[in-house]
């Protein structure tokens, strides 16, 4: 079982965060980014736009998510230091109904507990757990069964 690693940004609320149902489980540590606060990526899977997709072959290391806005992306980027392998996810569609007046998410820009279930599928490790709490569950396990290329 893969081991996850989730840096929060302390301005990420967790009353809408939908990672938040799974706290406390013991395949999950959980960060809090703060100012002057760093993070050694070395040896781990690092999910980020715009590198090599993420497959199986990139099973055996652990996998690190940025909980953030996009807009606050950077700054927990920032924090990041070490040789890491870093992944992007195939652009699919959320089910996380998202309105902000502030900036437009990138295409294929997933709510994170989407994003980690979707990356565990794609590392051979499906954990329909993972979603037991997320409202949109459902409608995101449809989008996933219907695109082409998952197949």
């Amino acid at each position: 079982m893969t081991p996850i690693s989730v840096i929060r940004h302390p301005k990420e609320r967790r009353s809408k965060c939908s990672l938040t149902p799974l706290e406390g489980r013991k395949d999950i540590s959980y960060y809090k980014a703060r100012d002057g606060w760093s993070f050694d990526v070395t040896g781990f899977t690092v999910l980020a736009l715009g590198a090599q997709e993420l497959s199986v072959n990139d099973a055996g290391r652990p996998l690190l998510l940025l909980d953030s806005t996009w807009r606050l992306l950077p700054q927990l980027e920032a924090c990041l230091y070490g040789e890491g392998v870093r992944r992007t996810l195939p652009a699919v569609v959320t089910a996380y109904p998202r309105v902000s007046k502030i900036a437009e998410d990138p295409h294929g820009g997933l709510a994170s507990v989407e994003a980690l279930y979707f990356a565990k599928l794609l590392l051979g490790e499906r954990d329909d757990s993972l979603l037991s709490a997320y409202h949109w569950r459902e409608t995101f396990i449809q989008t996933l069964k219907s695109d082409q290329r998952l197949r």
